[in-house]
This record gives structure tokens, sequence and C-alpha cells, in this order.
């Protein structure tokens, strides 16, 4: 399938942070944490699409996630802690490094890419927990970022939107 195929089939949706998604789990279960304001669902789980050439730009959860890759391409996960960046790879050729899950914890700055491939987009899942809340998500402008984390600048610059 194409990646327009797979966005109409699974009739995802542009989001913020780029790229396509759909949510497709909200917990019945409901659980308080200091780090979140109010009630939240315990956890929740979505699809997320990104074709080549796009990315998801560099934001933070209030929340734990879990990446999983589905299908297409590989992904490669930016994660910047402080002065430290990680660049976990999600997809399906173990011998070369990739890994079908990674985790994003509470806080750390992440942005996505699609790596070159055959397919031409990767299809993901991200879950969340506590479940995902537009209040608890964080999306600045690359001058905002700058600022807050000058050592990371090429990075910021290629993963962020003016």
């Amino acid at each position: 399938m194409t990646a327009d195929e797979v966005i109409r089939a699974l009739g995802l949706k542009a989001h913020p942070e780029g790229g396509h998604y759909c949510e497709v789990f909200r917990a019945g279960l409901e659980v308080t944490s200091g780090a979140h304001p109010g009630v939240r669902k315990a956890s929740t789980a979505i699809y997320f699409l990104l074709k080549s050439g796009e990315f998801s730009a560099f934001h933070r959860v209030r929340s734990d996630e879990a990446w999983h890759h589905y299908a297409g391409d590989p992904l490669e996960l930016v994660l910047l802690e402080g002065e430290q960046a990680s660049l976990p790879r999600l997809g399906p050729a173990l011998a070369h490094g990739e890994r079908p899950l990674a985790l994003v914890r509470a806080g750390v700055w992440q942005a996505a890419r699609p790596l070159p491939g055959p397919h031409g987009y990767v299809l993901c899942g991200c879950t969340v927990a506590p479940g995902f809340e537009f209040e608890d998500f964080e999306l600045p402008s690359r001058a905002e970022l700058l600022a807050r984390l000058p050592l990371h600048r090429e990075l910021i610059l290629t993963l962020s939107h003016p």
C-alpha cells in the first residue's frame, strides 16, 4: 500500500507535530499522578504515520511513551535530555540495530523521522501512560527550542517548525 492508502484505510488525520494519526485506544481505568493536573486515563494509543520527507517536530509529553514499529521503512527517534542526544531506530532489521519498540520517558524532548526505504512511509504506534491529553503536550517554536537547548542547534534546525 502507498502512504496515502494507509492514511485512508486507518482514517488518519494531520497531527500538529507533523505526520498523521488516529487515536485507537483510551483506557477505561482512570489514574491520578503528581505530574498531571487532574485525572487521566491509565493509557492511550494511536497509529502514527510519517511519509518520506515528513518529520515529527520536537515536542515533549508529561507521560511516558512507547513507540512501536508496525510497517514501512525504519524510523529514527531523536531524544534530547540535557546535553545528551540519543537516536534509537525502530524497524524490523534487528541485526542492524533496529528495534520494534523504543521508550521515551516523560519530559524528554523527542522528534522522529522516517529513514530511507522502499515504502515511502513508516507506520508506528504510540502508547502513552498515563494517557495522552493535549494539555500535557508541549510543541515550542524553533526559536524557543534554540533558546532552551542551544547545544542541539543542528538537530533543532532540522526537526522543528519556525
